[in-house]
């Protein structure tokens, strides 16, 4: 008996994965290249078609720095990650990897191959809200 696994399925792990991980995320899409608005609009669309199973929509959760290739029972990943300034690039970006093998391995039960990451951008850490004091609204 055959069980048939979304590519929805095994972004959404992924991409829950890395949310829980402190001081990184998924790189944002990357800006448009400079060239004919028809040709990025065409690009746009194949990007988000192209990839698409029978059956599947486009969904705006996926995340373009996310590429998932799966053959048979074995899955390649390549996410680009952006790092909060001051963490340690090495050791989040093994992390990310790390958690990204065992999480869909365990939930789905396919073997990971290969998980490709790529620090894209750095970002500055959010500061801490500031509480007013007290006796002010």
């Amino acid at each position: 008996m055959e069980l048939e696994i979304s590519k929805n399925v095994l972004t959404d792990i992924a991409t829950s994965t890395l949310e829980h991980i402190e001081g990184l995320s998924i790189a944002a899409a990357a800006a448009p290249r400079p060239g004919k608005l028809g040709e990025a609009i065409s690009d746009s669309l194949s990007d988000s078609l192209g990839s698409l199973g029978a059956g599947e929509l486009p969904t705006s959760r996926r995340p373009r720095a996310l590429k998932i290739t799966r053959e048979g029972q074995q899955v390649s990943l390549d996410v680009g990650l952006t790092i909060e300034y001051g963490k340690n690039l090495h050791a989040l970006a093994q992390q990310a990897q790390r958690a990204l093998q065992e999480n869909i391995e365990l939930m789905t039960g396919l073997k990971v191959r290969a998980v490709n990451v790529t620090v894209q951008s750095l970002s500055l850490p959010t500061p801490p809200a500031v509480q007013p004091p007290a006796g002010q609204p």
